[in-house]
């Protein structure tokens, strides 16, 4: 299975601005971080001559060789036990799963090895590799292609766990990833692969902090990866019926920045989280729970959470009812407590 798009990779080594695809600006995070470093390798299933199914990896092994990136056999709990065996030694592989559910395979390995080896050598031995990880749906893929495991990986430590929405994102904190001590999960939205936005390579990113992607006084949605684009779209709508809407990107699910949640959420005193993740024992759970115990005091209703649903991941032809669309953020919002003389304010 190939899915293709049609930019193509940067091959300078200098820093460049410009408009590409969150697929052009992950290739070139990977580019500029094996050129960089040599202790990096990118190795998965058709990462190599093919180019990974998104083409991610368009045209590394061709520009790096094979023993910077390569493939392996279709064996994911081999792929992570070998980054595994590498990242002990002194490397800094980046493994792709290639689909989201097919990182299950591997699963053992991220728990019991990946996550935990830091701890079990009090920090003598660390893990820095980094595993992408396509997920998400909205490509009209089918069982086991399309999925949301956001939170078997964020309730898990020892993994650092962060998902961009943008392609300047997608390369500062890809790069950020592959430069830490310490293994992260990247997770890669599929729907915005082709998404497009101006990237700055000079930029850096630190993982653990969020984003304010749109400033707004009367309500937070607070989501992340593919969703926030749509909670920017539901702020748009939302803004045409006169209410100002604040968007923040969570951009790292694991470590959160409760900082810069808690203080968007108290200057609005409304909240909704959304994700395509199914609600019940949720990353968007957690968040809620969070925002209650910070906010309490500040709040003018209850936080609201749209989500997918509680069942397993939708067919292609329904999948368009199972992910959360600006509609229904609005008919969260429409929920909240609605009081004109309702302020904001200290306790």
């Amino acid at each position: 299975m190939t899915i293709a798009h049609d930019d193509t990779r940067i091959e300078s080594p200098q820093h460049v601005v410009g408009t590409m695809t969150m697929a052009a600006a992950l290739n070139r995070a990977l580019a500029d971080a094996i050129a960089e470093d040599p202790e990096v390798v990118v190795f998965g299933e058709d990462v190599g001559a093919l180019g990974g199914v998104f083409r991610i990896t368009d045209g590394l092994a061709e520009r790096f060789g094979e023993d910077r990136c390569f493939d392996t056999p279709l064996a994911e709990s081999g792929i992570v036990g070998t980054a595994v065996g590498m990242a002990m030694n002194g490397m800094r592989p980046v493994v792709e799963m290639q689909f989201d559910a097919f990182a299950l395979p591997a699963f053992e390995q991220v728990v019991s090895h990946v996550a935990k080896l830091g701890n079990r050598t009090r920090g003598a031995v660390r893990m820095p590799m980094v595993i992408r990880i396509p997920f998400g749906g909205g490509i009209g893929g089918v069982e086991h292609h399309c999925d949301s495991s956001e939170a078997y990986y964020a309730h898990t430590p020892g993994l650092t766990v962060v998902a961009p929405s943008t392609p300047q994102d997608a390369y500062s904190l890809l790069r950020a990833a592959i430069a830490s001590p310490d293994p992260v999960v990247f997770l890669e939205p599929k729907k915005l692969y082709w998404s497009k936005g101006k990237v700055d390579t000079s930029i850096t990113a630190e993982i653990g902090q969020a984003r304010i992607a749109r400033d707004g006084t009367d309500v937070t949605v607070l989501a992340y990866a593919a969703m926030v684009p749509v909670a920017l779209e539901a702020a748009e709508i939302a803004a045409s019926e006169g209410r100002s809407l604040q968007v923040i990107d969570v951009r790292s699910l694991s470590p959160f920045d409760d900082a810069t949640v808690t203080a968007a959420v108290r200057s609005t005193g409304r909240a909704v989280v959304v994700a395509e993740a199914p609600g019940y024992v949720s990353v968007a759970g957690e968040i809620q729970a969070r925002v209650f115990e910070r906010c309490f005091e500040y709040l003018l209703a209850p936080v609201r959470r749209v989500t997918g649903f509680d069942t397993p991941f939708a067919p292609p032809k329904l999948e368009h009812w199972y992910l959360p669309d600006a509609d229904r953020i609005l008919d969260a919002i429409d929920s909240l407590h609605w009081d004109d003389d309702a302020e904001v304010s200290a306790p």
